[in-house]
């Protein structure tokens, strides 16, 4: 009963190795293309708020500056 050894590793095992390293390189660049676009969101965001708060500033203070609205006084109903 004799056990058989190869002197190297097996061309499915260099395979395996190869896709698996592969998988992982395709991993890390995807994850890295992920936190790039989730940082480019967050920016944008911050970018969207700041405008939206300035216009809101800007809207309060033109509302403050305009006279208070003259209240309109009921048309009387005419008899029937």
């Amino acid at each position: 009963m004799s056990t058989k050894r190869s002197a190297g590793p097996s061309p499915e095992g260099i395979a395996r190795s190869e896709r698996q390293r592969a998988a992982a390189e395709e991993g890390a660049r995807a994850m890295a293309d992920a936190e790039r676009q989730s940082f480019d969101v967050r920016k944008n965001m911050a970018r969207l708020r700041e405008l939206r708060e300035a216009k809101e500033i800007a809207d309060a203070n033109l509302r403050a500056s305009l006279p208070a609205p003259v209240p309109k006084k009921r048309a009387k109903k005419s008899p029937r």
